[in-house]
């Protein structure tokens, strides 16, 4: 049976990161149940946004990844219309059908503004450098950029994967993810380190 996508691990709302986006992609925690030992064999992958655009592009860069990877990976848009995200039995249907013996699941947490404080700059033009008094004398008449504070966003996200035999939970991430170019952009970033992190705990090939 499906775990639930109404749990607090569960319901998929991604179209708030994928809205504009690109960048760097930190893992804040990461947590594996030291009692699953298997390397899944095919994975679902579930991503629901209210573009169907933005879901499609993540489950399909997921799925090509983990195949790289070397482990089969289904995009859920491929057999269920997104009419039918929030369907938990026809979720639970399509996986059992399909064999999948996972199913990877990710979750915007929350977006954060992060406020960074950039220094002023001093910079003394040629040719104070050449002797003392030139030193001396250009060192009132620098050139000043004045120390300005910067607001940098981000989207802090989990990705869950769980066991379908027994709806279990077997590894998560938390991470948090830079937003500023494109949805491309980010969603190969975020994805391509989430992909090497499970390959390094040991859910996938290297």
């Amino acid at each position: 049976m499906l775990l639930s996508l109404r749990n607090p691990f569960g319901f998929l709302l991604l179209g708030v990161i994928l809205v504009s986006a690109c960048a760097t992609t930190q893992v804040s925690a990461i947590w594996k149940d030291p009692s699953y030992q298997a390397r899944p064999a095919r994975i679902m992958v579930i991503g629901v946004a209210k573009n169907p655009l933005n879901r499609r592009l993540f489950e399909d860069e997921f799925v090509r990844q983990l195949k790289a990877r070397g482990t089969e990976a289904i995009a859920s848009y491929t057999v269920l219309p997104d009419k039918q995200q929030d369907d938990q039995a026809a979720i639970a249907a399509k996986v059992k059908e399909l064999e999948a013996d996972t199913v990877l699941v990710t979750r915007l947490v929350s977006k954060k503004t992060v406020k960074v404080y950039v220094p002023g700059t001093v910079y003394y033009p040629p040719p104070y450098y050449y002797t003392w008094p030139d030193y001396y004398g250009y060192s009132y008449r620098y050139i000043y950029s004045p120390a300005y504070i910067t607001e940098n966003e981000y989207a802090v996200i989990e990705t869950n994967l769980y066991e379908t035999g027994n709806n279990k939970l077997v590894w998560a991430a938390s991470s948090e993810t830079l937003i500023s170019d494109s949805n491309k952009s980010l969603i190969k970033s975020y994805i391509g380190i989430m992909v090497s992190t499970m390959a390094e705990q040991g859910l996938l090939g290297r």
